[in-house]
């Protein structure tokens, strides 16, 4: 994880709530600039702290890296600006309590970059920033003064950190040399819920037992144990799936639900109701049986993938 300031004094409300970053390519003359150049650096699961109004006023995580992209529609906010220029995903959540960074200068003052630093040492920003990348330390003193840690930081979208895993461990499986390339083949194509691993789910289950659904073309074959944490065996095992509707799929993935070993869903304290109510759950519902194999797997992930109560 790297750390980044962004100031969005003019664009707060465009980027927090479109859940992105844009700048130019270059200033207006044509000439090269180190805070539009640091969008390039920007990595999936990178710290954003957003400033705006002298205040730290949200935190976000990057979920992939800058791509060209022309410049959104900020109104008449940046006229003046290229419309060729870098947009980066990041998803935003804003904090309860903003805090203001020259409260505390003193205390940030030894984490400050010498030449590239978002703040003056008198802890009023520097306007010619636009992405700024910060050290650990200074990003750790911000995160207390929200009374944030990083555990919580990273929940804003835990995906990015589970994808990032999922990532490592397709990598570590492409460069083995103890199995060929067709099977190299249907282990990666299992981590998408396809190929031989969705064929295997199929001749267990007939469809998403929540929803009705049973055309295959609108499911997602889900592990039950996560890709990243099974071993080749388990990454085909068709027992080790359930075929999902997309949300129902999403909600299962992310811990939010799971099920007892006779078919009753279980619900996540930290499912918010809206979402469950909206999606048309209900918790008394029972969805049948499943098999030994199943049963298996889903104590696993009851034990370790469900958010209990």
């Amino acid at each position: 994880m790297r750390y980044w300031w962004v100031n969005q004094n003019q664009t707060y409300k465009h980027e927090v709530q479109g859940g992105f970053l844009w700048s130019p390519k270059r200033n207006r003359d044509g000439r090269r600039n180190q805070f539009y150049d640091n969008m390039m650096e920007v990595r999936a699961g990178d710290l954003v702290l957003s400033f705006c109004d002298t205040r730290i006023k949200a935190l976000g995580i990057a979920q992939g890296s800058a791509q060209s992209a022309g410049k959104p529609e900020f109104g008449n906010i940046g006229n003046q600006w290229d419309d060729d220029g870098w947009y980066v995903p990041v998803e935003f959540d804003e904090v309860a309590v903003p805090v203001r960074p020259k409260d505390f200068i003193d205390e940030l003052r030894p984490h400050l970059a010498d030449k590239y630093g978002p703040l003056q040492a008198d802890g009023n920003g520097k306007q010619a920033v636009y992405l700024a990348e910060v050290s650990q330390d200074f990003a750790e003193t911000i995160l207390r003064k929200l009374g944030a840690g990083f555990s919580q930081v990273l929940s804003l979208d835990d995906t990015t950190v589970e994808n990032a895993a999922d990532d490592e461990a397709q990598s570590a499986l492409q460069g083995r040399v103890d199995i060929g390339p067709t099977q190299k083949e249907q282990l990666v194509l299992a981590r998408r819920g396809q190929g031989i691993f969705k064929a295997n789910v199929r001749l267990n289950e007939r469809g998403c037992r929540i929803t009705g659904v049973t055309d295959p073309r609108f499911l997602i074959a889900s592990h039950i144990k996560p890709w990243r944490l099974c071993n080749d065996h388990e990454k085909l095992d068709g027992c080790n799936g359930l075929l999902l509707s997309p949300h129902i799929d999403r909600l299962f993935d992310k811990g939010y639900i799971s099920f007892d070993d006779d078919g009753a869903i279980l619900k996540s304290a930290k499912l918010p109701d809206m979402v469950w109510q909206g999606w048309g759950l209900v918790r008394e519902t029972v969805i049948g049986n499943f098999n030994h194999g199943q049963k298996v797997f889903l104590a696993f992930h009851r034990a370790n993938i469900f958010q209990g109560d």
